[in-house]
C-alpha cells in the first residue's frame, strides 16, 4: 500500500494567493511606516522655524511682515530635504508648513503630496500638528486637517 503525501496544485495555488495578500498588506504598512519616519525631518525643521517665529513675534509684537526668509526657508524642493517649507500667517497666528516633495526633492519622492503643518499662536502659546493630502484634503497619519 502506497500513500501519496504531495501537495495538489490547488493547495499550492491557495498558499501562493494567501502569501500574495499578506505581502501586499505588509508592503502597504511598511510604506506608511517609512513615510511617517520622514516626518522627523519636518518636525525638526518646523521646530527651528517655530523658534525663529517666536523671536520675530516678541521683537515685533505680531506676525505682520513675517517672511519665509525670516524663518530660513524658501518654499522649494531641494536634494537635501524630503519637504519644501514655507509659512503663512495672520497677526497672531503662524502656520509652519512642510509640503512633501513629489519631484526635485531628496529621493525617494512621495507618490502623493501632503501638507504637514504646525499651527502656532506665539502670544497665546496654543499650537497643534495637522496633516492632509493635497489632492483630496483627506487627513494623513491620523492627524486632524
Amino acid at each position: 500500500m502506497t500513500t501519496n503525501s504531495a501537495f495538489t496544485l490547488l493547495e499550492l495555488i491557495v498558499v501562493i494567493v494567501i502569501l500574495g495578500i499578506l505581502a501586499t498588506l505588509g508592503f502597504t504598512q511598511y510604506s506608511t511606516v517609512v513615510e511617517s519616519t520622514r516626518l522627523a525631518e519636518a518636525k525638526t525643521r518646523i521646530g527651528n522655524m517655530r523658534q525663529l517665529a517666536t523671536e520675530y513675534y516678541w521683537k515685533n509684537g505680531s506676525m505682520d511682515g513675517l517672511l519665509d526668509e525670516d524663518l530660513g526657508v524658501n518654499n522649494t524642493c531641494t536634494s537635501s530635504h524630503y519637504f519644501k517649507y514655507r509659512q503663512s500667517h495672520l497677526s497672531n497666528m503662524v502656520s509652519l508648513n512642510a509640503t512633501r516633495c513629489t519631484t526635485a526633492g531628496k529621493t525617494p519622492h512621495a507618490t502623493r503630496e501632503y501638507l504637514y503643518y504646525f499651527a502656532y499662536y506665539p502670544g497665546a502659546g496654543a499650537s497643534g500638528w495637522h496633516c492632509y493630502y493635497t489632492d483630496d484634503n483627506s487627513p494623513c497619519f491620523g492627524l486632524p486637517q
